[in-house]
């Protein structure tokens, strides 16, 4: 509404309108948040009257943040810029975490609100009772400027002194159409696994991805396939594939936690961190949310996110079936082959005798009438020996024939042998089941398609598309300090930033890099993915490293890369060379699986991030035979060659001036 509309507005009227829309969306009301209404609405019409020029400004009260599942208190849109407020009522003091939250909301408009990109916004916190140290005005260019503190008295002043510093854009911010124009955020997996759970916003998490074209559509056929089975009293199984960042898992939490949720879908994966993350995140989300004790919350999350080996030795042990009529089984194509279940079984207390999808499949036979096996696909995300493949799956479905086969025309075509899937009978294509549009790299679509050109050894490939798509999301340094100055400038609100390595750099603890998130410890992941610095254990304290086991299957908004001496590009050569440390040298691997899951290890590597990835390449040392200075020179030299911009020491200390800004 226009601020004259809100001066005018009865303030209980107000009230009563937030309460009943709060009410309707979270079934809740208390007597605290009623307060903290008035209270706001209160500081705002004494802030904003008697000031003619503030009279077309239009006010938002409680603005969905449909990525976070949060609601920005006030947002003012002037004609030169946007105000984001946020309201502590009753604190005396500022918190750190406090202005990382209004800032969070304010870079969520930057980067997500299409008449927000090209202004300034400005994150202004408000604890009403405290009193404001002297202001440091920012400069006012487009872009997110630095949280501003006001208190209920001092918040009429700030705002006055803030327009007169608003220089006049060269186009005004069009204030009366601000509210509808496209807001469409894209959630990172933690963010969207909780608002499913949860059951709010499924609708909004479908709509803040609008921009991924298929994305629906893949849930829809989903959707419909399982509808179809229930009713037709059938077995089937869909392979749904994509590229790295497209939404596989997203579409599969959606699977369970939305329209699955009544048949007891379940999510299963043999990615130990990403079950520690979820289940966690989960939980302390239902916990904060409901006051549910953490404890409990964690008990209730343990059905929804499974382990997929605790999964598979239950019911392969007792032959009976579960609950569950629907599974969705994250990264399919890492199912263990018959000879490496069979192996692998010896040494554990349920022995197995065939591969993990043909148990998988025979356990979910044992519902008489109906079941949906869900396989989201990865492309060139193997990195365990053992993992079968698609070809695998195909071996144990043409064994049985009374499964319906339903896959993404890629699984048919693909060159590599193992994500093949044979020709069974009765299989049908749908071209809905493959995503291809990229949804975690927020500032560049071309991430994934570079990734694979560089691994490739295709520089002349991944410089075409450096320079066909605009800045690329990954930089260059040979700096470990730089490096992580720039990821702290970075991490701006409550953005992530954490340090990633490969398993195998087993060298980089000469640079001071050698400790490891260990994946296999829930309680050391989830500290690692979702607490916050100033606790060391946090990723952004930047002190130990995620490798491609811990970090597999999730995300950060900024990435540092720690390339190690495992994949070089030694000897004068122009391919990349794989190697083992063994000892106190460095080997080279015998078998191509071998070399291929290290490759893919940087694949995975180097698609964690949402916004950027800086690639750290160590300067090494002439007088360690292990870690000579050509062996990564040769490595910086083909980055670079593959269009990767180098991180000057003034993006160090700024990210920002990385980027153009633009005066308004």
């Amino acid at each position: 509404m226009r601020v004259d509309a809100f001066l005018a507005a009865d303030m209980q009227a107000l009230v009563h309108r937030l309460a009943y829309d709060d009410a309707r969306r979270f079934r809740r009301n208390e007597s605290q948040q009623l307060r903290a209404w008035q209270v706001s609405i209160a500081c705002l019409r004494a802030a904003l009257a008697d000031w003619p020029q503030a009279a077309d400004w239009h006010l938002l009260l409680e603005y969905p943040m449909r990525r976070l599942g949060r609601r920005i208190d006030a947002v003012l849109v002037t004609g030169r810029a946007v105000l984001v407020l946020e309201f502590k009522v009753g604190r005396d003091r500022f918190d750190a975490a406090d202005r990382q939250q209004v800032e969070d909301y304010a870079l969520d408009l930057q980067d997500f609100h299409a008449l927000s990109r090209n202004h300034p916004i400005v994150p202004i916190l408000v604890a009403t009772e405290a009193e404001p140290g002297p202001v440091t005005w920012p400069l006012l260019i487009a872009g997110v400027a630095p949280v501003l503190d006001a208190s209920r008295a001092s918040l009429p002043g700030l705002l006055r002194d803030l327009w007169q510093r608003m220089p006049r854009p060269s186009r005004d911010l069009p204030a009366a159409g601000w509210a509808d124009a496209p807001y469409r955020p894209v959630p990172g997996i933690v963010d969207a696994a909780c608002t499913l759970y949860s059951q709010h916003g499924v609708a909004d998490i479908a709509t803040a991805l609008a921009d991924a074209r298929n994305l629906s559509a893949t849930t829809d056929a989903i959707l419909a396939a399982i509808g179809q089975a229930r009713g037709g009293g059938h077995h089937a199984i869909l392979f749904v594939t994509g590229i790295p960042g497209a939404g596989k898992t997203l579409c599969g939490l959606n699977t369970v936690f939305g329209a699955g949720r009544e048949t007891g879908a379940t999510f299963l994966t043999g990615n130990p961190t990403l079950v520690h993350v979820l289940r966690e995140a989960l939980a302390r989300d239902a916990a904060a949310s409901d006051r549910t004790q953490l404890r409990a919350a964690r008990q209730r999350t343990k059905a929804a996110i499974q382990a997929l080996p605790a999964f598979r030795d239950e019911y392969v042990r007792t032959g009976q079936h579960p609950p569950e009529r629907v599974i969705v089984i994250d990264e399919a194509q890492r199912a263990w082959s018959a000879a490496h279940a069979i192996r692998k079984g010896r040494d554990r207390e349920v022995a197995l005798s065939d591969s993990e999808p043909g148990h998988l499949l025979d356990i979910m036979a044992r519902h008489q009438d109906w079941a949906v096996i869900v396989c989201l696909v990865g492309n060139g995300q193997e990195i365990h020996d053992g993992e079968g493949g698609l070809a695998e799956w195909g071996a144990a479905l043409a064994a049985r024939p009374n499964w319906r086969v339903l896959a993404a025309p890629a699984t048919l075509a693909a060159t590599d042998v193992r994500q093949r899937l044979p020709a069974l009978p009765g299989l049908r294509a749908d071209a809905a089941l493959h995503l291809d549009v990229p949804v975690r790299s927020i500032r560049n679509a071309a991430a994934a398609p570079w990734v694979d050109a560089v691994l490739a050894n295709d520089a002349a490939g991944a410089w075409r598309i450096a320079e066909s798509q605009g800045p690329l999301s990954f930089l260059l340094t040979r700096d470990l300090h730089s490096m992580r100055r720039f990821l702290r400038a970075a991490a701006r609100g409550l953005r992530r930033c954490g340090l990633v390595g490969s398993s195998g750099a087993r060298r980089l603890r000469a640079d001071g890099m050698g400790a490891e998130v260990p994946h296999m410890d829930a309680g050391a992941v989830a500290h690692w993915f979702l607490d916050r610095w100033p606790d060391v254990r946090a990723c952004d304290a930047l002190e130990v490293v995620a490798t491609e086991f811990s970090c597999q299957g999730l995300e950060l908004d900024h990435v540092g890369l720690c390339w190690g001496g495992d994949l070089v590009r030694a000897g004068g050569r122009q391919s990349w060379l794989v190697r083992d440390f063994v000892g106190t040298k460095w080997q080279l691997p015998k078998g191509a699986e071998a070399i291929a899951n290290r490759i893919n290890t940087y694949r995975v590597l180097l698609t964690r991030a949402r916004y950027q990835t800086v690639i750290w390449i160590p300067r090494g040392d002439a007088d360690d035979a292990t870690r000579t200075p050509r062996d990564f020179d040769a490595i910086a030299d083909f980055l670079r060659a593959c269009g990767v911009q180098e991180l000057q020491s003034s993006a160090a200390a700024s990210p920002a001036a990385a980027e153009p800004l633009l005066l308004v």
